[in-house]
């Protein structure tokens, strides 16, 4: 079988309450880089976070950090744009990529789409109601066709978020309108426990995801559950060809009564691969599969 890409999503907005492995500062994220890149990972994707876990979108974070990532391994970098924490015109999202494209050192290898837009408000299973209910995941068709631009002008490889059906359509049409390429890495955004603006993590909710994969462009899919145990889909997503997107930044992750580390997290999912007759896919590989471009730093 093909080789699968296994993505480490560190910290995503989780708190520590969840667990205490939750990487928060650049020297932290930079050395979660190193141990998921040595457990098989060829993708690293992370959130600006400050001291106290809130949500840090100054551009020297992502600077520094992906200084220290680069400096000790090849690992392909995922950026956030900020998530609905940064609810800001297009061109203020984009800043913090813009800034990280002023030197091969700095530079990431992803920029992220989510294409569409979804209420993502935090339901309390205890009170049985909303903690939010204001919380909109904006992303305009306007908003989306500059981020497509600015990538490509910075030869990076879209990473294309789909939380619902409706969000791969909006994928084809901009395949067909050439403000996308293909192949298309498209990441299946499932949701459950206390968000569910996404299809449910289970494999109804996965048959519903890729049966409107375009039929006419290469797509390459992978896998996310937020504030969800993705490892109850695993073995289905890994036997149908699938990709892993997972870490603790999604999911408290345990073994038995004690928290996982990412690097963990990652060892366990290439173990269940491998045993399924899937390898990881080396960072060369990822890029092969994916097709990625060459990466072009500002003049």
């Amino acid at each position: 079988m093909d080789k699968i890409i296994i993505e480490a999503r560190v910290n995503e907005l989780a708190t520590r309450r969840g667990n205490p492995h939750v990487p928060f500062l650049p020297h932290e994220i930079i050395a979660d880089a190193r141990a998921c890149y040595d457990a098989g990972a060829s993708v690293f994707h992370y959130h600006g976070r400050k001291e106290d876990g809130a949500p840090d979108h100054a551009p020297e974070f992502y600077l520094e950090t992906n200084a220290g990532i680069r400096a000790q391994s090849d690992i392909l970098i995922h950026p956030t744009l900020g998530y609905v924490a940064n609810d800001a015109d297009a061109r203020d999202r984009f800043a913090a990529v813009e800034a990280m494209m002023q030197s091969a050192d700095t530079a990431p290898d992803f920029a992220p789409m989510d294409c569409g837009s979804v209420n993502v408000d935090w339901w309390n299973p205890e009170t049985g109601s909303y903690d939010t209910t204001d919380l909109i995941y904006k992303n305009s068709t306007a908003t989306l066709m500059y981020f497509a631009e600015r990538i490509d002008h910075y030869g990076l490889k879209p990473y294309l978020v789909s939380w619902n059906v409706s969000f791969t359509r909006q994928i084809e049409q901009f395949l067909k309108m050439g403000v996308l390429q293909d192949p298309a890495y498209v990441c299946f955004c499932m949701t459950d426990e206390i968000i569910f603006a996404g299809h449910p993590g289970t494999q109804a909710g996965l048959d519903a995801h890729t049966a409107f994969l375009p039929k006419d462009f290469q797509t390459v899919w992978t896998v996310v559950n937020y504030k969800g145990d993705l490892f109850q889909l695993t073995e289905n997503i890994i036997r149908q060809g699938g990709h892993i997107s997972i870490g603790l930044g999604d999911y408290a992750y345990m073994d038995g009564a004690r928290h996982m580390t990412n690097a963990e997290v990652i060892d366990k999912i290439i173990a269940q691969a491998r045993s399924l007759g899937r390898a990881p896919a080396s960072v060369a590989e990822t890029r092969e599969i994916l097709q990625m471009p060459k990466v072009r730093i500002a003049a």
